[in-house]
């Protein structure tokens, strides 16, 4: 099993927005500490909800303060960039973390930030398969030229290259095809759970069957004395973020905002999330990879809403969880005779 943290940059009531990105990058070095595999920090903008503009360059301070630690975008919106200058900041981070970067992109949504970047409507709606194809070819291949709806320009060197192969933001049956078209590895989100997760997975193996890549799933992760208290916790903290940070999603064209019970939505997230004591943590997530076939799970952890209490929910995590989810035997919290489900292996 391979876990991460996952890291929006959520901010809370009250929090500045500079602290939190601090903040951000302290709990990268803290799961390093913790013994987490990877770290993964998303990109949004003008809105609480996730306060960090460019994960790239998050990554690149994260990556001048760990050693160890994989460094991931989850995801850097392809929608509002050009590809092939994505395509530098990616092969710049791999060449500058020693190899430890991994590059995920996804579509976005009709948000405002078309308009504001000057990539429009048209590009969110039909330009993501050029898009990211161009991205593709720019971290491939030593030359690259467009000659596409919403890219032209002549040939080009590609300076510096790297060989690496993007993971790709899932949440339609059109983009889980032009994942498996392409041979790229999935990120499937907070808001579904094992049956969606499940069927996405079949849904790229029929597509693409034989083809070897290893999918990541995010969950809420928060772990406490007990199940009844973690999930007390996040009841009450959660929609102090979310309320305000889910109003901050603004169509460009003026269509209907998508609204959503934050309170319902929070009750969601704690109970097909591992929100719990140690052990329910570790049950939670492996029966996900049990019931899903995604050895990989990256855990938000920021909905506490407080920095101190966010560092000890990381550290809990590592001392008393992924013990449990490697078959440690003796690890904190580890109940007598281990878990009921054995981890998952982990493809070579």
């Amino acid at each position: 099993m391979r876990t991460g943290i996952f890291i929006v940059a959520a901010q809370f009531p009250g929090r500045e927005a500079g602290q939190v990105l601090a903040d951000a990058v302290e709990l990268v070095v803290a799961a390093e500490e913790a013994g987490f595999d990877d770290a993964w920090v998303a990109e949004h903008h003008f809105m609480s909800y996730g306060v960090c503009p460019s994960a790239t360059t998050l990554m690149a301070v994260a990556a001048g303060r760990t050693t160890r630690i994989g460094l991931g975008t989850a995801v850097s919106v392809l929608s509002t960039q050009h590809p092939v200058a994505l395509a530098e900041q990616a092969a710049m981070l791999h060449h500058l973390s020693g190899g430890r970067f991994t590059l995920g992109v996804g579509r976005g949504g009709p948000w405002v930030d078309l308009e504001v970047f000057g990539t429009g409507l048209e590009r969110y709606e039909r330009g993501f398969a050029e898009s990211l194809d161009l991205l593709l070819a720019a971290l491939s291949a030593e030359r690259v030229a467009a000659d596409g709806e919403f890219f032209r320009f002549r040939e080009v060197r590609t300076v510096p290259r790297a060989p690496l192969r993007p993971l790709v933001a899932c949440t339609s049956p059109a983009t889980v095809a032009l994942a498996a078209a392409r041979g790229l590895p999935m990120l499937l989100g907070l808001h579904v759970g094992d049956e969606e997760k499940a069927a996405a997975v079949a849904a790229y193996e029929e597509r693409a069957p034989g083809v070897a890549v290893r999918h990541v799933a995010a969950a809420v992760g928060h772990v406490a004395d007990s199940t009844a208290r973690a999930v007390r916790e996040l009841k009450e903290s959660m929609p102090r973020w979310l309320g305000p940070g889910l109003a901050g999603y603004r169509p460009v064209d003026g269509r209907p905002r998508p609204s959503r019970d934050v309170g319902a939505y929070v009750d969601l997230l704690t109970r097909i999330h591992p929100v719990g004591s140690p052990e329910h943590c570790a049950e939670s997530i492996l029966r996900t990879a049990d019931r899903t076939g995604i050895e990989h799970v990256i855990l938000l952890v920021e909905g506490i809403g407080e920095h101190r209490r966010t560092l000890e929910n990381v550290r809990r995590f590592g001392a008393e969880v992924l013990p449990l989810l490697r078959g440690e035997p003796g690890g904190p919290g580890s109940p007598p005779g281990g878990l009921s489900s054995p981890p998952a292996p982990v493809p070579g």
